[in-house]
């Protein structure tokens, strides 16, 4: 008899250690997927085509809510956890469940699900969602790409469309965003690198996508996402930390592993944090890894106009996982509203039409900023709906990408911009000329 086993995940790491463990494992029977945190991406099947002939069927994917009814109806043996950005309450509180239900709950670590490159790999990851990852990435690209070395960027899966479509992805051009479809949340992740010149890969089959990734790459760039730890065993791990967020590192899962792993710490805003913030988070950090190299940093922002901000009713839009999952109630956005004096911030929630006024229902700590959910052309139009509706002077974009490239809005915008510098020594610069010189 094969162990009976679901997945509960949120369309990545589900699919991925099902990939690398599960798929061609006789000794386990994966029954099901669950779905959480993504809208609408249960209800599908992981398709035959990539779950291999142990799977002629392919595997059901069910909302999360289901589990109890689906360990019951296929006598499941294991519940694997296989998402992230979750309270370690919250894991406990899933386990509670699992373990009430008669099974057995399973969390996969490294050396179960890491994938070794014949490529020397830099990874970037986060203890919590919206740390910084993204400005970070961006500056490592550009030191390793100063050095003269082709950087191929390898990006933590989103797919949330077709997944026989999306099992290697390349993109290198606004045309090849185009022909994925990619959401929203995909292009904040994938515009700033094409604008650099460096290869995205992405998808849903990181064996295939390593093996490709490999043919043009000096180098690769694991472009963490949420806080989960890297699908690839990195030569070099940098972590990044809120301190806005002071004790996450501590009581957030698998960010505390991150932690624990990495090489480099950054201690990002911490031009806008708390000074006691900022010493308790460093002060948790040397306790979970003294080893670990800490470099300071802030995120400065910079406005197109702040005329178009001061003195004016603004309409703040956010990055839509920071604020949900990640938990976060302001980002750049508010930032740039405070530092150039708005008059007030518009609350859009009497404006929300459709999914957007869902997820306010479902995340109440996000209040009177709107997150640029994206999931669909459906939620991409009941965003611009939910923008134009808003009675307000100014529009602030405060993603990490232009949205007026996909929202044509009748409203003045002002957008907002982000990069990643560090105060004092060490920095950047000089860990990874440290870390090439002991490659190259």
């Amino acid at each position: 008899m094969r162990t009976r086993v679901i997945i509960m995940g949120a369309a990545g790491r589900d699919f991925h250690n099902f990939n690398v463990y599960f798929r061609q494992n006789d000794q386990y029977e994966v029954v099901a997927f669950t779905a959480a945190q993504i809208p609408k991406i249960e209800n599908r099947v992981y398709p035959p085509e990539l779950a291999g002939p142990l799977y002629p069927k392919g595997i059901k994917i069910y909302p999360e809510e289901e589990l109890p009814n689906l360990i019951k109806k296929y006598d499941v043996e294991q519940v694997v956890l296989a998402y992230t950005d979750l309270s370690h309450v919250t894991v406990m509180n899933k386990a509670s469940l699992v373990l009430a239900c008669g099974a057995d709950f399973r969390l996969m670590g490294p050396k179960a699900t890491m994938l070794e490159s014949k490529k020397p790999v830099i990874s970037i990851c986060a203890v919590r969602t919206g740390s910084g990852k993204s400005q970070t990435t961006r500056k490592v690209s550009d030191i390793l790409r100063s050095r003269g070395l082709k950087v191929v960027v390898i990006r933590h899966p989103m797919p949330y469309g077709d997944l026989k479509s999306q099992v290697c992805q390349r993109f290198a051009t606004y045309e090849d965003l185009d022909k994925y479809q990619t959401t929203i949340e995909e292009r904040e992740e994938y515009e700033p690198h094409i604008d650099r010149g460096n290869i995205v890969y992405a998808g849903v089959d990181y064996q295939k996508i390593l093996g490709e990734a490999e043919k043009e790459a000096d180098i690769i760039l694991w472009d963490g996402g949420n806080n989960d730890f890297p699908f690839y065993k990195p030569d070099l791990q940098i972590v990044l930390v809120d301190p806005h967020r002071p004790g996450h590192e501590l009581t957030y899962y698998p960010g505390e592993t991150n932690a624990r792993m990495a090489d480099i710490v950054i201690i990002n805003k911490i031009d806008s944090a708390k000074p006691d913030h900022v010493e308790q988070t460093i002060k948790n950090i040397k306790k979970l890894n003294p080893k670990a190299t800490i470099i300071k940093a802030a995120s400065p922002i910079t406005v197109e106009n702040p005329d178009l901000i001061r003195d004016k009713r603004v309409l703040v839009v956010e990055d839509g996982p920071t604020l949900t999952h990640g938990g976060m109630s302001y980002g750049a956005g508010i930032v740039a509203a405070r530092k150039y004096a708005a008059k007030e911030i518009v609350d859009p929630r009497p404006y929300a039409v459709g999914s957007i006024k869902k997820v306010f229902e479902e995340y109440p700590q996000i209040g009177a900023l709107l997150p640029a959910m994206g999931y669909s052309p459906e939620q991409i139009d009941e965003l611009k709906q939910t923008i134009e509706a808003t009675d307000c002077d100014t529009v602030i974009i405060g993603t990490p990408i232009d949205l007026r490239r996909l929202l044509k809005v009748n409203k003045t915008t002002v957008r907002i911009r982000y990069e990643l510098q560090e105060i004092g020594k060490p920095d950047l610069e000089e860990v990874l000329e440290n870390f090439l010189n002991s490659k190259y």
